[in-house]
């Protein structure tokens, strides 16, 4: 008897250090909203970035994608290019002198003039194309799972990979290069953000971005959150979603 009760005993303890060790204890943010801007609410976001005083944004759905640039304190767009059926644009980030553009799951990536978004060039990839941002000298990608790729800002051949620490079950999605030096990643399908560093994979901040857009705001076409950009200068990111007709200027600040 003294057997049993001691071995239900040490299962009932590692069951109970299982749990300690596998509890989520990543640092949780909130978004804290600091001003408004309207959204196209045609526009299927998936990428988002802001270079300057422009404003990127890339566009999915056959049909229906593009990139385009907006002077970021008129609101005036200023270029657009559409991508041809079938594609299906994706994440879009500035590498120095290009502009990449994803597609979904045609396997092209579109490098353009940032200037005029006239196509230059384009290279192949495997797998699916989801979110992209640069930091220095390297091009990140996201594909909807949890790892992200490392990429030639040039060639955008494969120079490495780096996978979540945690969170192995996130898809993540459009994506964001800070300054401060880690990757903002929209969480699909969901309402949240991972901040990461992109040297070890270590998932630094959890942020909960729901309700952000109000229900009354919402309509049928309405999608989820994804569209994320740091505004320069500022402590502040841009984000916006699918078919929303708002973008927020906010803040990530402790829950």
């Amino acid at each position: 008897m003294t057997a049993m009760i001691m071995a239900s005993t040490a299962l009932a303890l590692a069951a109970a250090l299982t749990a300690c060790t596998s509890r989520d204890n990543t640092p949780k943010w909130r978004v804290e909203v600091v001003a408004t801007r309207p959204h196209d609410t045609r526009a299927f976001t998936e990428g988002l970035e802001v270079d300057g005083s422009v404003l990127y944004e890339s566009t999915g759905l056959p049909g229906h994608s593009y990139v385009s640039a907006t002077d970021l304190t008129t609101g005036v767009e200023t270029a657009r290019a559409e991508l041809p059926e079938p594609l299906f644009g994706e994440g879009i980030t500035r590498a120095g002198d290009l502009l990449w553009q994803l597609t979904y799951k045609d396997g092209i990536a579109f490098a353009r003039d940032p200037a005029t978004r006239t196509e230059i060039r384009t290279a192949r990839f495997d797998g699916e194309g989801w979110g992209l941002c640069t930091r220095a000298d390297r091009v990140l990608m996201s594909n909807g799972s949890s790892t992200l790729t490392f990429r030639d800002p040039r060639t955008f051949a494969v120079t490495g990979a780096i996978a979540l620490t945690s969170h192995k079950n996130a898809k993540l999605n459009e994506l964001d290069c800070a300054p401060d030096g880690s990757v903002y990643a929209n969480s699909w399908p969901g309402d949240t953000i991972l901040r990461i560093n992109p040297d070890t994979g270590e998932v630094l901040a959890s942020i909960d971005a729901s309700g952000l857009l109000p229900d009354h705001a919402r309509t049928p076409d309405t999608d989820v959150l994804n569209g994320i950009a740091h505004l320069p200068g500022t402590d502040r990111f841009l984000l916006t979603g699918k078919k929303w007709p708002t973008s927020y200027e906010v803040r990530f600040v402790p829950a």
